[in-house]
């Protein structure tokens, strides 16, 4: 009876699934309607007629007098419609989607979401290519920094596209299952209260979607300012946008102690504000910004989510 009763859940189950995959990858929800709709949160995967310029559209005029001559205008390249095809094919494998599925919905309550896709081996992010980081920094293929410091470095994904230009790469992790892949990747894991006082500086520190996520984000930039090398260190910062701060405390999403209120409904607006509002009050000016696609890798309902970010090199103020 027990087993009977247990064969008959996993099949409503699976059938639930199956359902809710349908309805999310049916022709509706590719329709122009819903995808003006879910636009801004999430696309379904088909690079084919999405306006995927919109990712990284912005009008420079809109922006600070100060910050215009510092925009690059990024574009979709190779490296992205890669990870984008990656994605897609994942999405796809419907019983290893449906295995993910189900070792979800059993360990969330107990579990991060973080830890359950490390030690799924999923959920992987993509922030930008190897040409968009060169860009960015301004630097040429062959160029080689000291010390990487890439702080909430999840599967080492990002850090992998910034690590192959440093002699030493040092990574930060909550996720025990994720300091497991950095680990692999021969990344030096450094304790979360460590990275400041390890004894010597760093000529880039990477704090990508961090920000929106951290209870004392000031109190991290000040930090993360002293880490850097005198005169050459930069800080690499991703933020979501539109900003909205929230962390996670038990198991409910809380407003942080340190709360940053950024102005403006619009990304430039935004990016305006994070510039003359937050960084400057730390002691950071803004070398170059740009726009990009935040991605993940997906499920069995979406092919890969997508969020916009506002990618800044930042300088230390004299």
């Amino acid at each position: 009876m027990k087993t009977a009763v247990f064969v008959a859940w996993v099949a409503c189950y699976v059938s639930a699934l199956l359902v809710a995959r349908r309805m999310w990858t049916g022709k509706y929800i590719r329709s122009p309607l819903a995808r003006a709709l879910f636009v801004s949160m999430v696309s379904e995967g088909e690079t084919e007629g999405l306006e995927t310029h919109e990712w990284y559209s912005c009008s420079p005029d809109m922006l600070a007098e100060d910050l215009q001559p510092l925009f690059i205008q990024s574009y979709m390249d190779q490296d992205t419609q890669a990870f984008l095809r990656r994605s897609e094919e994942k999405s796809s494998w419907l019983f290893t989607q449906l295995y993910h599925s189900f070792i979800s919905t059993v360990f969330s309550p107990i579990i991060s979401r973080t830890s359950i896709n490390g030690f799924l081996g999923r959920g992987s992010m993509f922030v930008f290519s190897r040409d968009q980081f060169r860009r960015l920094l301004k630097i040429s293929p062959d160029w080689k920094g000291h010390r990487l410091l890439d702080l909430g470095a999840g599967d080492g994904g990002v850090t992998d596209v910034m690590g192959s230009h440093f002699r030493e790469v040092y990574a930060t992790e909550v996720s025990t299952p994720m300091k497991w892949h950095l680990h692999k990747k021969n990344y030096r894991v450094l304790s979360l209260d460590g990275w400041q006082d390890a004894g010597f500086q760093y000529d880039l520190i990477s704090c990508l979607n961090l920000l929106d996520r951290c209870d004392q984000p000031l109190a991290l930039l000040r930090d993360i300012r002293r880490s850097l090398v005198p005169g050459t260190g930069r800080l690499l910062l991703a933020a979501v946008v539109p900003f909205q701060p929230y962390v996670e405390v038990g198991g409910k999403w809380e407003r942080p102690k340190e709360y940053l209120k950024v102005k403006g409904k619009t990304w430039e607006e935004q990016v305006t504000s994070l510039s003359s509002q937050v960084f400057q009050e730390v002691g950071f000016e803004v070398e170059a910004v740009t726009r990009l696609p935040y991605l993940c890798e997906g499920d069995m309902y979406k092919d890969y989510y997508m969020l916009d970010d506002a990618v800044f090199v930042l300088k230390p103020l004299e």
